[in-house]
């Protein structure tokens, strides 16, 4: 099988994947089948670039399945993380409102599949669902506040917020709370977590163990974090 699979949104036997999106969610059957008679979907494997910055973008992109990983370079050549997409997440939609170029990279962070809309198939959608662009730009609205949240935690000198306020997000996204704490299924390595807020993976490593040794959280691996103690995480703010 290639790296990159295309098929036919009817072939798949699941539910509707276009149902995880929350822009579609307002949507009822008959049109939703109509939307995913325009839809393609693609298979994109583990560290696989959906496309770079400068590729023309005239598609809108949804995810059904995994996790992408939203970055530029700096003049350094050093990359910088704007965000973490997952399932139900969107991309492409401002380059659809007027023909342009992506202005970052995309990359799969694990296997991802990905429902796919042309230029002329999203219009046609969205003229016929006009309540689907304030969907979007309540989604907009979300990215912007991330976006600014990213601000602040670069600006912080301290080394601690900065990795408190990370986790304090994941935990949010990507965490589910159990008896012995909030379980983190981490999107990103520990380079990757150092280069999101500005650290070196040396030293992102040995503040989460002194954290660990604290007891405010507990390391699994590589794979997972779980915070044991959110008070005092919060109280690093």
């Amino acid at each position: 099988m290639n790296q990159l699979e295309a098929f036919a949104c009817e072939k798949c036997t699941g539910n509707y994947c276009s149902r995880k999106a929350p822009i579609l969610s307002i949507l009822d059957d008959t049109q939703l089948k109509k939307v995913i008679g325009k839809i393609t979907r693609k298979k994109y494997k583990k560290g696989q670039i959906l496309f770079f910055e400068g590729d023309v973008s005239d598609k809108f992109y949804i995810i059904n399945k995994g996790k992408v990983k939203i970055f530029k370079y700096t003049k350094e050549g050093k990359e910088q993380i704007l965000y973490i997409l997952s399932e139900g997440d969107f991309i492409g939609y401002l380059s659809l409102l007027k023909k342009g170029k992506f202005d970052f990279n995309a990359e799969a962070l694990d296997d991802v599949n990905m429902c796919i809309l042309t230029k002329d198939a999203f219009d046609d959608i969205v003229k016929k669902n006009p309540e689907i662009s304030l969907k979007i730009l309540e989604s907009l609205h979300d990215r912007v506040v991330s976006l600014e949240n990213l601000v602040k935690i670069l600006s912080t000198k301290d080394i601690e917020a900065r990795i408190a306020d990370l986790l304090k997000v994941f935990a949010r996204e990507f965490g589910h709370e159990e008896e012995e704490g909030i379980i983190i299924d981490m999107p990103l390595s520990r380079e990757e977590m150092a280069n999101y807020i500005g650290v070196t993976r040396e030293t992102m490593s040995r503040k989460l163990s002194a954290m660990e040794d604290e007891g405010i959280l507990e390391l699994i691996g590589n794979k997972k974090i779980i915070i044991k103690d959110l008070k005092s995480l919060q109280k690093l703010l």
